[in-house]
């Protein structure tokens, strides 16, 4: 995909299929996931190569994606830290802290992310 749009969509190639919110805006991507409690599913960050938890209420499990989508690392990370940016990623993928395990999502994985058209836009 040439551009990224905000908005939902489905990640795919993990053990299943997983909800993602996308966001591809500046101010999407630095809101994040600041004010949450949690999230259902998973947020993409895009473009991104690093993250931080500074102001986070949870702890999170963020996957580093290159630029086919490729799984190049995964960490978790508790509220307060700075993750170092990697080199070679051109997107991040942020979820609560153990469901990327759960997703059976490793290094060496090629994801795909397909947006959604948004429910309101559906009925249109």
């Amino acid at each position: 995909m040439a551009r990224w749009k905000n908005g939902p969509g489905m990640l795919y190639g993990a053990d299943r299929a997983v909800p993602v919110e996308i966001a591809a805006s500046y101010r999407a991507r630095a809101r994040g996931l600041l004010g949450r409690d949690g999230i259902e599913g998973a947020l993409l960050l895009t473009p991104a190569s690093g993250v931080h938890t500074f102001r986070m209420r949870f702890a999170i499990d963020v996957a580093y994606l290159g630029r086919d989508f490729r799984v190049l690392a995964v960490r978790t990370m508790p509220p307060g830290r700075l993750g170092r940016p990697r080199w070679r990623a051109r997107h991040v993928l942020e979820a609560a802290a153990g469901a990327m395990t759960d997703w059976g999502l490793r290094p060496g994985m090629r994801l795909r992310v397909e947006p959604t058209p948004a429910p309101e836009a559906a009925g249109r």
